[in-house]
């Protein structure tokens, strides 16, 4: 959680309870999950986080205490979507495949996965909603248009703010709260619980259990609205008070379940999603970025022979594989709860197989795809 959302629940429960001192320490989802897999040796009481697979990873691993008869509650409802300044882009996209225009190339901003826990749960909604096969697909194709990978959420939104792209790929109230930002949902939109839990050997459990009653009451829900916050309460009677009707697609799906997100699927595959976004993407980049834009050089021509455009179509095919099946990853164990290196949650063997293997099938993809281009320029 931001400041910005943390600070003003701080500043209330504190002046309610005045005895009371509140703590906090803000990390991202992976280094918040891996301080706690070394298990909670600073006494933490509660973990906060918009990133609801990372609370299925902690209840999996015996982390989270139970507040009444649930390990973990929802206070907020998000969903995923782009942003950007409207002085800067004056045709935004208006639907995901848009987003794959080759006017945005390098033009979109996306936080790594594997350190931002908003963004694996913009992969795990392509995934999820398209299909396994046809999810990558679209991520490899819109890797093509990323302009960087920062290594934070907030890293996108900082870069709208400085011009350093024109497109940030978002959960809603981080852009939605900052002035000056547009966003828009994609759809279908997939909207996803943020949660609050008691952590195991907590230093402080009863106010724990009081500042967890405090989010999900009246009052609590009630500062999710102020415009520095700007999020969706959990509290339904709350969410019927209020107007949406800028917003026609998110209007819709609340009026819908909530529920099609699987987070528990995606705590399960967490790792492996994070790490093929890494073989593939994060640690191929620039390479990736340099075949695409050789490619669609081609495109402009107007004098391809039907064999160069057959070579041409193969070189995409080589990009836009993913050749690690579903039922691959279904099959590995569950891993170790995740952290930014050794300290947290050493790779097991089977892990550091399978980078291997990723690493080596990205590679091969990638090399087919410049053998291909090669053989245009002859």
């Amino acid at each position: 959680m931001s400041e910005r959302v943390f600070g003003p629940y701080v500043e209330e429960f504190e002046k309610r309870n005045p005895a009371v001192k509140v703590l906090v320490l803000n990390k991202n989802t992976n280094h918040a999950l891996g301080e706690i897999s070394l298990g909670n040796e600073r006494g933490f009481d509660l973990f906060w986080a918009s990133s609801p697979e990372a609370f299925d990873m902690l209840d999996a691993f015996g982390h989270l205490a139970p507040i009444g008869d649930k390990h973990h509650h929802a206070f907020a409802l998000s969903s995923v979507g782009w942003s950007w300044r409207s002085e800067q882009l004056q045709e935004p996209p208006r639907g995901w495949n848009d987003l794959l225009d080759a006017r945005f190339d390098g033009k979109i901003g996306i936080a790594r996965p594997s350190r931002s826990g908003t963004t694996h749960v913009l992969l795990e909604q392509f995934l999820q909603d398209r299909g396994w096969e046809e999810g990558w697909s679209y991520i490899l194709a819109l890797s093509a248009n990323f302009a960087t990978i920062t290594s934070r959420s907030f890293g996108v939104v900082d870069g709208l703010k400085t011009g350093r792209f024109d497109i940030g790929l978002s959960i809603d109230f981080l852009a939605t709260s900052e002035p000056g930002l547009e966003f828009r949902y994609g759809r279908p939109v997939t909207l996803v619980p943020a949660r609050i839990a008691k952590l195991r050997h907590g230093a402080s459990p009863a106010n724990a259990d009081k500042f967890v009653q405090f989010v999900l009451s009246r009052a609590g829900q009630k500062l999710l609205l102020v415009p520095t916050l700007n999020r969706i309460p959990i509290d339904a009677e709350l969410r019927d008070t209020l107007d949406y009707s800028s917003h026609p697609s998110l209007m819709a799906a609340l009026k819908l379940s909530w529920a099609s997100y699987d987070p528990n699927m995606a705590a399960r595959r967490y790792w492996m999603v994070n790490e093929i976004f890494d073989q593939f993407v994060t640690q191929q980049f620039s390479r990736r970025r340099g075949i695409w834009r050789q490619i669609r050089q081609y495109e402009q021509r107007s004098d391809l022979t039907v064999d160069q455009q057959q070579g041409l179509n193969r070189a995409k095919v080589y990009l836009l594989t993913m050749p690690i099946a579903e039922h691959q990853v279904a099959t590995m164990q569950p891993s170790p709860m995740p952290g930014p290196g050794a300290r947290y949650a050493p790779n097991t063997a089977e892990q550091k197989r399978f980078q291997e293997q990723w690493r080596v099938q990205a590679d091969t993809l990638l090399a087919q795809a410049e053998a291909e281009l090669r053989t245009l320029g002859e």
